[in-house]
């Protein structure tokens, strides 16, 4: 009783430091950052951090943690924003947000999306600093007993999802969650700093970072399919759409479906606070768990229902409460977010741990109300602007797609900062678009490349420390997690075998003629990846092999199944696929009824520009590409009126002049063609010189 009467205190007196002007001005001040951060693609609460934290040096320790919090708190609210309306996702968090909100904007639902994601990250954001409140004291007997055993149990958990999220084509989703595996990878081994598949490239060394891979499957495949059909997003005219009424009907949803946003919220709490598993699986998770629970859901998910945006938008927000939990109570941070959170502790003379709990409970509850307020702002600020930015599904496709791509490219780089980055968003475009079209799932590819790092380093660190036992070992959290997995990742597999009809029903389809199609060739593709990682794994030292050789065995295995099924059956079926082109390239997809002859031509003309504007930046930096590529774009395929180029290209040059440039700083790819005129003149002058 004691004990509770000290934490209400401490929260009240916290609710007072917090009320103070200067702190909710800067409260306010990180929320407006955050906010801007998630909208752009490629950049989020990291890069929000890193620019901050300099700033708090000056600021007192609530202050200081109000600014930073309210920054990072709001931008998976943001991020919905690109999401929905581009199928572009802000922040790796929004990625699950995509497959719902996405179509819902092309039936023109933007605003209903809005609605009920902005809604939704509000409680799950409350919901998410309730549970921090409450659980520090509670949960550190818990955490103390969470090993690497449990750790990579959780993440054999988060790859069970797959089954979920592959719709019709579960076997073909465990082979892109295998492929995703094996990207992450890809680079410097951590346990005997051996290269692997780099290639003798420096920028592989390190691997391939998400935001490249995110933005190269989801984003380029989406303004590929928009200029070919050359339409605007939403498919409704706007006459047919009221985003007002569609924003309170969103509001409705999440009130309705209030059962499965605190499910998803605790979801997303939880899995914050499991130190490495990372803010990137979480989404994924919730939408899973939605799909498996939701009546229906299986049937319509991916297709434009709410209830996939309300399990997504509600447990990314949710995350940071449970991300603070490990960071504050153990000095563990849950994140590379709670990772540099965890320095202004030590800037502001503050030791993470017990004394966060008993000598700075009043600091503590100052983190949950920055959290609690920072969502309430953010979701209010979004509100007052959906109605506008619902509209920009509208707009036409020439004054969309060059604006969009532009800063998709200036978000790509921010992956490592390298020319790779760049190349790597183009060669995961081209393998987005396909998938796309053959209507291979690409989130589980997405779900292995964040989870890969963390299933190799718990993989080597459970079989080093503990052999097999740590299948079985104490408290036996390993077994019942691993128990769940099992049952998600087998569950595809029986299911195909009960709609083929067991053995004799492969058996009596023997005879089918087999034909060589696109999806003939894509097996062949994933099994060429799986049979070089075997290869080259093959002369690996132990350490090193032992995740490539696991992910690409088992990849294979599923894949000759997969293989046999779509062969056997496909000429009667389709093929373990629910649609009707599942063989071929499915070039219809684009919403309009076009001829392939148009769409060929239509889509190397967008492959064009790309790659112009990839060379173009090579010689004159990526700020003159963008706007040249703006006017191109604009002009020659839209034939757009100067009097709506001119103020776009300077809108874009501005706006990344003062954004990326000044306020952010962030680096431009270096122009070829500039650094050599600069040179030639340096070596010029010297000649001159007497």
């Amino acid at each position: 009783m004691e004990g509770l009467v000290y934490m209400s205190t401490s929260a009240v007196e916290a609710l007072v430091i917090m009320s103070d002007p200067m702190r909710l001005a800067l409260l306010f001040a990180g929320v407006i950052v955050g906010l801007a951060l998630g909208v752009i693609p490629g950049l989020g609460g990291i890069i929000g951090l890193a620019l901050l934290i300099p700033f708090t040096f000056d600021m007192d320790k609530y202050a200081a943690f109000a600014f930073l919090l309210g920054m990072s708190a709001v931008t998976t609210t943001s991020d919905t924003i690109p999401a929905v309306l581009f199928g572009v996702p802000g922040t790796a968090g929004s990625a699950a947000t995509v497959l719902d909100g996405h179509p819902l904007a092309k039936q023109g639902q933007a605003g209903r999306a809005f609605g009920a994601a902005f809604t939704a990250s509000m409680v799950g954001g409350i919901l998410g600093a309730v549970l921090l409140g409450l659980s520090i004291p509670v949960l550190r007997p818990i955490m103390l007993v969470i090993g690497s055993p449990e750790l990579l149990a959780f993440s054999i958990f988060g790859l069970s999802m797959v089954s979920v999220l592959s719709g019709g084509t579960p076997m073909r989703g465990l082979i892109a969650a295998c492929i995703g595996l094996l990207v992450a990878m890809v680079g410097s081994d951590p346990q005997a700093g051996i290269n692997r598949m780099s290639f003798d490239l420096i920028y592989l060394w390190e691997g391939i970072p998400i935001v490249p891979v995110v933005l190269g499957l989801f984003a380029l495949p989406e303004m590929a399919d928009l200029a070919i059909a050359r339409t605007s997003i939403s498919r409704v005219g706007s006459e047919d759409t009221d985003t007002r009424s569609g924003q309170w009907q969103g509001v409705r949803d999440t009130f309705r479906h209030w059962w499965l946003v605190t499910r998803v919220s605790f979801i997303g709490a939880g899995l914050g606070a499991i130190p490495g598993i990372g803010n990137a699986v979480v989404d994924w998770v919730a939408y899973g768990h939605a799909m498996r629970t939701e009546k229906g859901a299986a049937e319509t998910f991916g297709k434009g229902d709410i209830r996939g945006v309300l399990a997504s938008e509600g447990s990314n927000n949710a995350k940071d409460g449970g991300g603070l939990v490990p960071t504050v109570a153990f000095g563990v941070p849950g994140s590379t977010g709670m990772a540099l959170l965890l320095g202004v502790f030590l800037i502001h003379g503050l030791t993470p741990g017990p004394e966060m709990i008993v000598k700075n409970l009043e600091v503590t509850y100052s983190m949950v109300w920055s959290i609690a307020l920072a969502n309430v702002l953010g979701t209010g600020i979004c509100f007052m602007f959906a109605n506008q930015l619902a509209r920009l599904a509208l707009i036409r496709y020439s004054i969309i797609t060059p604006m969009v791509l532009s800063v998709i490219f200036v978000g790509a780089f921010q992956g490592t900062r390298h020319w790779g980055d760049i190349y790597a968003l183009l060669a995961f475009g081209f393998l987005g678009w396909f998938m796309k079209r053959l209507r291979w799932p690409r989130p589980p590819l997405i779900l292995g490349v964040v989870l890969g790092t963390i299933v190799e380093r718990y993989t080597f660190f459970s079989v080093n420390r503990y052999g097999w036992e740590w299948l079985w070992k104490e408290p036996y959290i390993v077994p019942i997690v691993l128990a769940i997995a099992l049952v998600g990742l087998l569950s595809p597999l029986l299911r195909e075998w009960r709609r083929a009809g067991g053995a004799l029903g492969f058996a009596e389809k023997f005879d089918a003629r087999p034909t060589i199609d696109a999806q003939v060739l894509a097996y062949l593709f994933c099994g060429a990846v799986f049979g070089t990682w075997i290869y080259y794994a093959s002369g690996w030292g132990y350490a090193t092999r032992l995740g490539p050789m696991l992910v690409s065995i088992f990849g294979m295995s599923i894949l000759v199944v997969s293989f046999a099924n779509h062969l056997l059956r496909g000429a009667e079926t389709g093929g373990e696929d629910d649609g009707t082109r599942s063989r071929h390239l499915d070039l219809v997809a684009t919403g309009k009824d076009l001829s392939r002859g148009v769409i060929a031509r239509r889509a190397s003309i967008f492959l064009a520009y790309i790659l112009g504007f990839i060379l173009f930046t090579a010689l004159f930096g990526m700020l003159a590409a963008g706007v040249a590529f703006v006017i191109a774009y604009m002009r020659l395929e839209g034939r757009e009126p100067w009097k709506i180029v001119v103020p776009c290209a300077v809108g874009l040059l501005l706006f990344s002049v003062v954004v990326f440039d000044q306020v952010l700083r962030l680096p431009w790819p270096e122009a070829e063609l500039i650094d050599l005129v600069v040179e030639s003149r340096s070596v010029i002058m010297s000649l001159l010189r007497p």
